[in-house]
């Protein structure tokens, strides 16, 4: 399914709040906040010239945030920063002076996030970085995650000392309990989804995705004319194109929410003009996109900056996932996880279709901008789909990177 934006906000400027959530100053802070975690190198970007060929556009370029921050997931730049953001902001309370992210490991600041909780519900990428984040600053972290989050996703998250906490039902259901409980026993939410009266926080979380943008944009040979990103509750994508249309305004690219068929919270959204919940059906491949409720937050951006929503299919997620970890000609082999190919999925379904070529403007001098937001987050269930371990699929890209350079 496809449809244009026809929001009465489309291409209105974005809320003060969220230009300032989004803009240059606010992502040179995330850089900044960055450069102290030791971890922290930019994640590659990959042309596929191969296969922009085979589609009929100029070129194809993807983000791999398979790399990112050790957790395998662009994830790791939105909760983690928000948890570090949080713990400095309580401790320049409690000591009444500014404290900055230089001191933050220092005893003094140590002690203060002792004392605090946080606490999130998530499909498995949030929660680990929440947990992470947490594990830097010496807070606890408390993770609440519904009965479709496999145990290899639940125990990637324990193994950074958080407490884990199943809940029946869906993801919206564990967002709803995890807010209850931090109620009740003074916790702090840290959420990449906001409801009426909690905004400021997911703001921060997707305040931290725009450093994958800077990234880009310094790595791509030119800005790109077409942006494909994938919507859960919908943070990543507006952050993405927010942070795009402040930074390039009217030289912004033409940018494309693609939601699973399966959970398309964003896409029906669009269709009825306001925030709306769906209903749950058969569960999606694309686990980690699998929300029926939008982010207010998030919506709010999009309905301004999104120029077109879209849907794709079960078969073309793993289809994605099979032709990167399988690539043809010069393209490089990448592991996508289930969710991560997603965006490419859309573009690859939008080339394919006339019409929605036309409606795009989706061109043989087209310059598409992708994000690979997951690595193989659950190894078992990706080499399900794929055939091969994702270890097997790095070591081949290895191998022809030494090959192209020898």
């Amino acid at each position: 399914m496809f449809l244009p934006n026809q929001h009465p906000d489309y291409r209105k400027p974005l809320d003060l709040i969220d230009a300032e959530i989004l803009g240059v100053k606010s992502a040179e802070d995330v850089e900044r906040y960055l450069a102290h975690r030791d971890n922290h190198v930019p994640t590659p970007l990959h042309a596929l010239m191969a296969l922009a060929g085979e589609l009929g556009v100029g070129a194809i370029h993807i983000k791999d945030e398979g790399f990112r921050l050790g957790l395998g997931s662009f994830k790791a730049l939105g909760g983690s920063y928000a948890v570090i953001r949080l713990v400095l902001e309580e401790a320049s309370r409690q000591l009444g002076r500014p404290v900055d992210v230089a001191e933050l490991h220092a005893p003094e600041i140590r002690g203060i996030a002792s004392g605090m909780t946080v606490a999130c519900a998530t499909d498995g990428n949030h929660g680990r970085s929440v947990a992470q984040g947490a594990q830097l600053v010496g807070a606890r972290a408390a993770i609440f995650v519904h009965s479709g989050v496999s145990d290899e996703r639940v125990a990637a998250i324990a193994r950074f000392g958080a407490h884990m906490i199943r809940v029946e039902g869906t993801y919206d259901d564990s967002v709803a309990e995890a807010a209850r409980v931090a109620s009740e026993k003074g916790w702090t939410v840290v959420s990449d989804t906001s409801w009426p009266g909690y905004e400021r926080i997911p703001g921060l979380v997707m305040q931290g995705y725009t450093a994958m943008v800077r990234e880009a944009l310094r790595q791509l040979p030119e800005p790109p004319t077409h942006v494909f990103v994938q919507a859960g509750v919908g943070g990543v994508a507006a952050a993405v194109a927010g942070h795009l249309a402040l930074v390039l305004g009217d030289r912004r690219p033409t940018f494309i929410v693609v939601d699973p068929a399966r959970a398309a919270c964003l896409f029906e959204t669009a269709r009825a003009g306001h925030p709306v919940k769906i209903e749950h059906g058969e569960p999606t491949v694309m686990a980690m996109l699998e929300c029926y409720e939008p982010s207010l937050v998030a919506w709010r951006v999009l309905s301004r900056v999104a120029d077109a929503f879209m849907t794709v299919d079960e078969e073309d997620a793993v289809a994605v996932m099979n032709r990167l970890a399988h690539p043809q000609g010069s393209d490089p082999a990448i592991v996508a996880g289930e969710s991560g190919g997603a965006g490419l999925a859309g573009l690859v379904r939008a080339a394919e279709s006339p019409e929605i070529r036309a409606a795009l403007n989706l061109t043989e001098t087209s310059r598409v901008f992708v994000i690979n937001t997951e690595g193989a987050t659950d190894p078992e269930r990706y080499t399900e789909l794929v055939g091969k371990r994702p270890d097997a699929v790095l070591t081949r890209a290895a191998n022809r990177t030494v090959g192209l350079h020898a």
